[in-house]
Order: structure tokens, then C-alpha cells, then sequence
């Protein structure tokens, strides 16, 4: 019986499973199709069931299969650049739909604030952005260059066109009173962290004074731009405040490009270009510079030419004219750019592999060039129940560069136009008996230096509770720096004693190492609940940062070819081994609070501790509060069919700095160059100071963003105060105590305020022709608030108290004496003489007065073209500031041919002289030294056409054409008002194509 029971029992269950079984599979089924953009097939858009775990990507040909299961058969289309789209299946085995691009307005741009991210609209603090869009295929070496005219309060300037150099850039003005000309630490650098890895700042180079502008070199050189997804500036109390003592001067965040879902696809591009120097002054030709030259004697009263006088006394062809400039630097150079990567990944893993190599020579010539090496790679997982996400990414780069060891820029502009040739028929240097300085001899020497740089990140966090994220970010930043500079005896004329022989040729070297290490563990919670979302981080940040340097140099080698051996060199002199440490520590904290998605606000914290300050000043408090009110979702204003979005905010906070090199406070000494009884003596060279502590900037902005007509036009209006105090400055000494000065806090208050605007519309965006247009400008403004005891300080000839911390005080022309024809300045204590500082009275502000950029893109059917103007309104110093006395041995622009005389009452320049005129260095000081050096520049041009690449093994193909600098309009008397050095090249234009396919 009971094996009956078993029986029927077995025949039961199999009954009822049949059932099932049945049931399931009478509800799973197969749903496939194809999904185009524009008749064309589209890869990478994941295809899943809403409730499900099952997901489908679209292959090359922009097909897809999905099984799919139970009674809910919504189809959920998804891809990161069209409109996600969800379709009921019901009954249906084949889909096929078309995506439509996704319109971003101010609600979907998701942000990255550094330790979050956060949607635009959502946004409390200043944030500016620019995509990869903006960035790749430019022919730059630098994003720097890319994002120049782009963001609203964001002032960038290329340190002139040397491949390599670095750049100036300014968030919101100048915070600080250490500039580069007055410490060895500039105090305005903004922080720089690439995929959360914090970067040092500019490289400070031995031996690159006379090859590099500023002799720096700006630390994302070595990020390939075209590896860049994104690039923000953190701006106002409320985004940098969570950086603590490092955003005083704004933070530069650059996140570069990672592994998205899709078929494994192969990118390559490829970019080359011609570039030329730009040129803003016109020489004198021949007869215009003889002319001058034989006035200058005539008013010496010399009618018999000196022997030296070359130029005009016979013994050069007075017939031949030679544009110098073009000559030097009017080469053509070049720019090549190759890029490769590997791609793909499904919804849980994607990767990435990238390689590219650029390579850009310089209009000098001699196989002088810049070459970058960079290998990126990146993946990143997230598991299927979403808890675990893990991204690791690397980012290797080889940077070399070869240069001149002094730029030949100034030479070419003034060397006489009648000199003789530079080569002899045999093809060696002519140097016409000694008769001038030649300067490709210059070519002879070089600058090189060689960095190899890892940064390495990992970020891993885990849902540990529902809503409660437990989040590590970790990275290392190695960088190994070597320079050398090599001078051998043939850059010196063999007339001279320098250039008889290699037993005067000098060689030195120099070395860095640099290695970083950051832990920074992370807490998250969000939480909501009805009208109300609340998230909170909590966290800590350790960083230890170690420096090597060391330099050396050899002077006399029995032959040049040893002249990178300084072993071999006779007499070798060894700078300072240096070895210092940074020790950094913090704690963190951010709670975000929204009710009803309308009132947002944003708390920010950090404690900070830092190895750079004394003992008794070591921790300080940072933090910041901002708020935003969503006014648009208001019902008074949800009626309003041409407001789509609006918004106030505003944020007050403050920020520090500990920008000041390691060991300030502390006693230091150096080794004397002199010898007693065979011991070299060590000098005190700064005394201890246990008390100094960080300066603090306090931050206060207010806003507007708004959005009208569906988003089609975009409003941004921003106002800002910044103030910095408790500047570390040098605190005037008793020459007694056997120091002038003393590095310590001084209660000097420096204020930046401004408005800053930016209007972006997409007037056609639904037609055939699509265009996006933006715009933006912003005001600066700058002034010493307060410093006390500035009259006795050693800053009482550089600032004033109520002006701007970028004035110069000058001597005041007035003109020239009809009397005497000399310069008359105007005597401000009436001593009856000209001397500084009493007379040096006169205030000319160097600053900015505005600057923007407008940007225009526009696509029709397969082209796209895009222009970018950018402008900047300012003055600086001009071409008087270096030129040589008028009527000497030396080229000048046709400008000073304005001289004045009886005739030519309002002319500028006093009359020409054979030897130095006295006053040339007053002149030099004057205001006639500065002038307007406002610019519009054509910054950047684009032509591109999208190659159909249906019915082929294409997934994309795109050519294009591109300039670079192509037109400057300005009235600046000098090289170039972008970089107004009289010393270095000045910025290129670049005319460059290229193509993009993607397999």
C-alpha cells in the first residue's frame, strides 16, 4: 500500500512540474531587432527587461537578442548619448527602433565635484566643465591649452610657444603675495588630481631659465588630451572647501577616459600639423636701420664711422636686407599625434587600453623636439547586484624634450639686418672674424630633460548596508625627472677664449625624484524618505609625498664627445643632495540635504595636518555651507512654458594653502663655495620660525542658472569675493640679526571679486542644421586690503594698499623737452633729479580686466564645423620695457622711427644715440613701458566630415581639418600679448588634419 501511495505520489509531482515547466516556458521568449541613429545601425545600447538581470547589447550592425520572462515586458533602451527609450513587448518577437540624440539640458550633466559627483541642477557650488568634445584631436600637447577661453573664471596663458613649457592659470584672480618673481613658491597654484590621484604642482627646473619660459613645466604634460573624458575646475568655498588646505587657488580635476559597455572595438587617430611662430612686431628694414644708425651718429657729432661699426662702416654689405625672424624662427615645425586603444565590456566590466605618441619639433631646427610616450589603461567592474563596484587605472608617460639652451628669439629680432650670412660655403658657422655674435651658434648647445611619471588609482566600494557605501580610493604618483644642459666651447666664437678649445665646454645635470602615496578611506550614506534626501560622506585622507635632487656640473673635457660624461670632465662642482618628506593628514566631511527636490543644502568640513608648519600651528579647521533654491519647481512658477529651469544659489566658506615648500620653518643652512683649512663652511640661510601657519582664504559667492525654452537657452550669472589673509610673507629684519627678513604670517588681506557670465543656446537643435552656441565673460577685480607695516617692509616698493597686487609703479613720462630733446619725468618729491623709489610714483595695473571665449558648433547631415574666439582686456609690458637704447648696433620695430624732432613734435622716442643714452633705463621703467595688450584670438577652427561606413567593417570614420591660433587681433606693441616675454618664442600657429576610425 505504501508503495502505491509513493507511486501515485512521483506521478503527481511529475504531473505538477510538467505544469510548471510548461507555464515558464510557455512565458519565456525571444525578442530581437535592430536599433539606428539616423538610418544608420547604432553599436553599444544595452537592451534589458525591466525587473531583470538579463541584458543584450547591440553588436556593429546594431542587432540584439533578448530572452525574456513573465508577464512584465517592458524593454528598457539605454546608451550614455541618446534618450533612453522603454517599449512594451507584449506580443511582439521582433522590436526595431530608432534613438534620438539626448538633449542635456542642466538636469541630466552629471558633475564631478572630486569626492562625489553630482547633477547640475542639483549643484551648490561653482563648477566649471569642459568635455572630451572640447578637448580631443586639438593639436596640443597640454588640455591647459584646450580649456583656454572656455570656462568662466578660469584665466589660462601659455608660458610661449617652446614645446613643453608650462602655463599660468588663475581661478578667480591671485590669492597670494608669493609670485613666482619674488619666492621660490608661487603661491597661486591651483591643486591638480587626475582620477583622484592628487599631481605636485609645476616642475621646478635647475637649468631651463634660458630654454623655458619661467624655467617650469606644468604637471599635466603628462596627460595625452585625448585621453581625457572630462575636465572641471572646482571654483567657489563650497566645491574646494572639501580639499581643505589645497583649494585655496582652485582645484583642477581631470578624469580620463574609462571602458564602456559594448562589443570590443579598436579606435585609431591620427593628427598632423604645421606650425609657425606668431609675430606681432614689424623691424626696420636695411635703409630704415642705416638711416637710424647714421642719425645717431650725426647727433653724437661723428662723421668718421668707429672701426666696430660694421654695420655702416663698409664692412658690411650695405645692400643686403635679411628678415631675421623668418630666418630663426620663421621655420616651419611640425606636429604628429598617433592614438590607439582597445574598448569594450558588457553592464558589468568595461576596459579600456590606450597608446599614443606625439612628437612636435620647434622652428629652430637643428632635430630639436618634444616627444611624449603614454600608455593608459583602465578597468572597472561593478557585480550584478550592484554592491561592489572596483575601477583600477594607470597612466604611464615618457616625456622627452630637446630644446636650445637659450632661446635665439630676442637675438633674431634684433640683430642688424645687414649681417652676414650665418653659414660659409663649407657649411661651418660664419663668424666674419669676430665681427658679430652668430646666433645659430646657440644651436650648438641644449636643454634636454627626460620624465617618466606612473599614476596609479584604485577606487573599490562596497554596499555594506542597504544605502550605506563603504568606499576606498588609493593611488601612487612616481615621477623621475632628469635635465641636462650642455654647453660646449663651439656656442662661443673661437675669437674669444670661451671658444678656443673643449677645455671650456660645461656639462651639468640635474635629477628628481618624486614618489606620492595617498589612502583616503570613504563612508557614504544617503537616505530618503518622502520629500526628504539626505547623503553624508565621511572620510580621511593620508598622504606622504618623497623628493631626491641632486645636481652637478663639469667644466673642461679634453673633447666634446665626452661631454656627457662628467666624470671626465676637470673640474666638476656638485650642487645640494637634497632628500625632504611631506607628511599630509585630514578628515572630511559633506552632508547634503534636499527637501523636495526644491531646497538643497550643502555642509562641507576638514581638518587638516600638515608636515609643512611648525609645531605649535601644525592642524587647522576648513569648511563651507552652500545652498540652492530650485525656484522653477515652485507652483507660481510651473505654469511659465518658457522657463525650463531656474535656480539661486550660493555658498560661503574657507579654504587654505600650505603651498610653501617643505621645512620653511625651520633653521636651514648651506654649504659655502669657500674652503678654511680644507673645510667647507656652512652659512645659516633662514632662521626657525615654529609659529607660522596657513594662509586662509574666505570665499563668498551668489548665482543664477536658469534654462529657457525646453533648454534651447542657458543662463549662468555668478558673483564672487574672495579674501585672502594671514599672508605668509617676508617679515623685515635688522640687518644686525645677519638676516633681512623672516618668513611669517602677516595680517595682509588680499580681495578678489567679479561677476562671471555664460549664456550657451541650440537654436536649430530639432532641424537639419544644428547649432550650439556659447559664450561667456568674466570681470575681475583685484586689491591689496590691508598691510600693515607695508612703508617699512621690503614690499613697500611693489605694492599699495587699495590697488592691485599686479600693479607696477613706474617713472611718468611726460615727453620729450623741445629744449634739450630728452625725456622729461615727472620729479613727484622735486629734488630736481629722477631716482627710485621717490619717482617711480607712477601705477599701471598688469591685470585683467575681462576675458572670455564665444564657441560655435555646427553639424549638417555628415559635417560638423566649430570655431572658438577667445578674448582677453588687458594691459602689460610692451616692447620698451627690453629694447635697446635706440640708434646701437641692434634692429628695432619700425615703431621707433617715431623719433621725436623739431619737425616730429609728438614723437616718442628722444633722439637716436651711438652710444647708451643715460636715460634709456628710466625710459625702460616709465610708463611708456607698458600699453594696452588686449586680443581676440581665433583660438581654434574645425572642419570635420563623418564617413558613411555602412556595409563595411567600420563602425565609425571621420576626417578632419583644424587651426590652431590662426588670427590674432591686438594692438600690442611686442612679440605676442597672450605671453608678453621679449625673450622666448612666442605661441604657434598650427594648420593640422586627421582621421578617426573606430573598428
Amino acid at each position: 500500500m505504501k508503495k502505491s501511495y509513493n507511486t501515485i505520489g512521483s506521478i503527481g509531482f511529475a504531473f505538477m512540474l510538467t505544469l510548471v515547466c510548461g507555464n515558464l516556458k510557455a512565458q519565456t521568449k525571444t525578442v530581437t531587432g535592430t536599433v539606428t541613429v539616423n538610418d544608420q545601425p547604432l553599436s553599444g545600447v544595452s537592451v534589458s527587461q525591466e525587473g531583470s538581470d538579463q541584458t543584450a547589447v547591440t553588436n556593429t550592425q546594431g542587432s540584439y537578442q533578448l530572452q525574456i520572462t513573465g508577464e512584465n515586458n517592458v524593454l528598457i533602451f539605454r546608451h550614455p548619448e541618446y534618450t533612453e527609450q522603454r517599449i512594451s513587448a507584449n506580443n511582439q518577437s521582433v522590436i526595431n527602433l530608432t534613438l534620438d540624440p539626448k538633449v542635456k539640458g542642466i538636469e541630466e550633466v552629471v558633475i564631478n565635484a572630486g569626492y562625489y559627483k553630482v547633477k547640475d541642477k542639483e549643484r551648490t557650488g561653482s563648477i566649471a566643465k569642459i568635455s572630451a568634445k572640447d578637448i580631443e584631436n586639438q593639436p596640443v600637447t597640454n588640455v591647459l591649452a584646450s580649456a583656454q577661453g572656455r570656462m568662466a573664471g578660469v584665466n589660462i596663458s601659455q608660458n610661449g610657444g617652446t614645446p613643453g613649457g608650462g602655463y599660468q592659470i588663475e581661478i578667480r584672480g591671485r590669492n597670494s603675495l608669493r609670485t613666482r618673481s619674488n619666492s621660490e613658491f608661487d603661491g597661486n597654484q591651483p591643486l591638480y588630481v587626475v582620477d583622484g590621484v592628487v599631481l605636485g604642482s609645476e616642475v621646478r627646473t635647475v637649468y631651463a631659465g634660458s630654454s623655458l619660459p619661467n624655467g617650469s613645466i606644468n604637471p599635466l604634460n603628462s596627460i595625452n588630451p585625448n585621453d581625457i573624458e572630462s575636465f572641471e575646475i572646482l571654483k567657489d568655498a563650497d566645491a574646494t572647501a572639501i580639499y581643505g588646505s589645497r583649494g585655496a587657488n582652485g582645484v583642477v580635476l581631470v578624469t580620463t577616459k574609462k571602458g564602456k559597455a559594448g562589443k570590443v572595438s579598436l579606435s585609431f587617430t591620427s593628427n598632423y600639423g604645421l606650425s609657425s611662430a606668431i609675430s606681432n612686431l614689424s623691424m626696420m628694414n636695411t635703409e630704415q636701420y642705416l638711416g637710424m644708425r647714421r642719425q645717431a651718429f650725426a647727433n653724437s657729432n661723428i662723421s668718421t664711422y668707429p672701426a666696430n661699426a660694421y654695420d655702416i662702416n663698409g664692412t658690411w654689405d650695405q645692400n643686403r636686407s635679411t628678415d631675421w625672424p623668418e630666418k630663426l624662427i620663421g621655420n616651419t615645425s611640425t606636429f604628429s599625434d598617433i592614438r590607439g586603444s582597445v574598448s569594450g565590456g558588457n553592464e558589468q566590466t568595461g576596459f579600456i587600453i590606450s597608446l599614443g605618441h606625439t612628437e612636435q619639433t620647434t622652428p629652430f631646427g637643428r632635430g630639436f623636439r618634444y616627444v611624449t610616450n603614454s600608455l593608459n589603461n583602465s578597468i572597472s567592474h561593478r557585480s550584478k547586484d550592484k554592491k561592489l563596484e572596483i575601477n583600477v587605472s594607470n597612466i604611464f608617460s615618457l616625456l622627452k624634450n630637446n630644446v636650445i639652451n637659450t632661446d635665439v628669439t630676442a637675438q633674431a629680432f634684433l640683430l642688424a639686418p645687414n649681417a652676414p650670412e650665418l653659414y660659409l660655403p663649407d657649411g661651418s658657422i660664419n663668424w666674419a672674424n669676430g665681427m658679430f655674435t652668430n646666433p645659430v651658434a646657440a644651436f650648438n648647445g641644449s636643454y634636454t630633460n627626460d620624465s617618466k611619471q606612473l599614476i596609479t588609482n584604485l577606487t573599490a566600494s562596497y554596499e555594506v548596508l542597504k544605502n550605506i557605501r563603504l568606499k576606498l580610493n588609493g593611488g601612487i604618483n612616481y615621477q623621475n625627472f632628469e635635465e641636462w644642459s650642455l654647453q660646449p666651447n663651439t656656442i662661443y666664437s673661437p675669437t674669444t677664449s670661451l671658444g678656443l678649445s673643449s677645455a671650456t665646454s660645461k656639462a651639468s645635470k640635474s635629477s628628481q625624484n618624486r614618489f606620492s602615496l595617498v589612502v583616503e578611506p570613504q563612508l557614504t550614506w544617503d537616505f530618503q524618505r518622502n520629500h526628504h534626501k539626505i547623503n553624508i560622506i565621511v572620510g580621511g585622507t593620508l598622504q606622504q609625498d618623497s623628493f631626491e635632487r641632486g645636481s652637478m656640473t663639469g667644466t673642461g673635457f679634453e673633447s666634446n664627445v665626452f661631454i656627457r660624461n662628467i666624470a671626465a670632465a676637470k673640474t666638476k662642482t656638485f650642487g645640494d643632495q637634497l632628500e625632504t618628506e611631506y607628511k599630509y593628514t585630514a578628515v572630511f566631511g559633506r552632508v547634503n540635504y534636499q527637501y523636495d527636490g526644491k531646497y538643497i543644502v550643502n555642509l562641507t568640513g576638514r581638518r587638516d595636518g600638515s608636515s609643512r608648519f611648525g609645531p605649535n600651528n601644525r592642524f587647522a579647521n576648513f569648511g563651507a555651507i552652500g545652498a540652492a533654491w530650485l525656484f522653477s519647481k515652485e507652483t507660481l512658477f510651473k505654469n511659465i512654458d518658457w522657463l525650463s529651469f531656474a535656480k539661486l544659489r550660493g555658498s560661503y566658506g574657507v579654504t587654505g594653502s600650505d603651498n610653501i615648500g617643505d621645512y620653511q620653518y625651520l633653521d636651514t643652512y648651506t654649504v659655502s663655495t669657500l674652503i678654511y683649512n680644507g673645510t667647507a663652511a656652512l652659512i645659516p640661510s633662514r632662521l626657525f620660525n615654529p609659529d607660522y601657519s596657513w594662509e586662509n582664504t574666505y570665499k563668498l559667492e551668489t548665482a543664477l542658472e536658469a534654462s529657457f525654452f525646453k533648454n534651447r537657452f542657458n543662463l549662468t550669472a555668478s558673483w564672487y569675493r574672495n579674501r585672502s589673509s594671514n599672508q605668509l610673507v617676508g617679515y623685515q629684519l635688522p640687518a644686525v640679526t645677519g638676516f633681512t627678513s623672516v618668513l611669517a604670517n602677516m595680517p595682509a588681506e588680499v580681495e578678489n571679486t567679479g561677476w562671471e557670465f555664460e549664456l550657451s543656446a541650440d537654436p536649430f537643435k530639432d532641424q537639419a542644421l544644428r547649432w550650439d552656441t556659447s559664450f561667456n565673460i568674466s570681470f575681475p577685480k583685484n586689491r591689496l586690503v590691508a598691510f600693515p607695516g607695508l612703508e617699512g617692509s621690503t614690499y613697500s616698493n611693489t605694492y599699495i594698499v587699495g590697488q592691485p597686487i599686479t600693479i607696477v609703479k613706474l617713472y611718468n613720462l611726460e615727453g620729450i623737452d623741445p629744449n634739450s630733446g630728452k625725456y622729461i619725468f615727472t620729479d613727484y618729491n622735486g629734488d630736481g633729479k629722477i631716482s627710485a623709489p621717490d619717482d617711480t610714483r607712477a601705477i599701471e595695473n598688469l591685470g585683467v580686466r575681462y576675458f572670455g571665449g564665444w564657441n560655435n558648433r555646427l553639424t549638417y547631415k555628415n559635417f560638423e564645423f566649430s570655431f572658438l574666439f577667445q578674448f582677453v582686456k588687458q594691459k602689460n609690458r610692451n616692447f620698451n620695457s627690453t629694447m635697446p637704447s635706440p640708434g646701437l648696433m641692434s634692429n628695432l620695430p619700425v615703431d621707433v622711427l617715431n623719433v621725436w624732432s623739431p619737425q616730429n613734435a609728438d614723437g616718442l622716442y628722444m633722439p637716436y644715440q651711438s652710444t647708451v643714452n643715460p636715460l634709456h633705463a628710466q625710459f625702460q621703467n616709465s610708463t611708456a613701458s607698458v600699453s594696452d595688450a588686449s586680443f581676440i584670438r581665433l583660438k581654434n577652427v574645425q572642419l570635420g566630415y563623418q564617413i558613411p561606413v555602412e556595409n563595411t567593417f567600420f563602425r565609425n570614420a571621420r576626417i578632419y581639418i583644424q587651426g590652431q591660433n590662426l588670427l590674432t587681433v591686438t594692438k600690442y606693441f611686442g612679440y605676442d600679448p597672450e605671453f608678453p616675454s621679449m625673450s622666448f618664442l612666442p605661441p604657434m600657429k598650427t594648420y593640422s588634419m586627421g582621421v578617426q576610425l573606430t573598428f
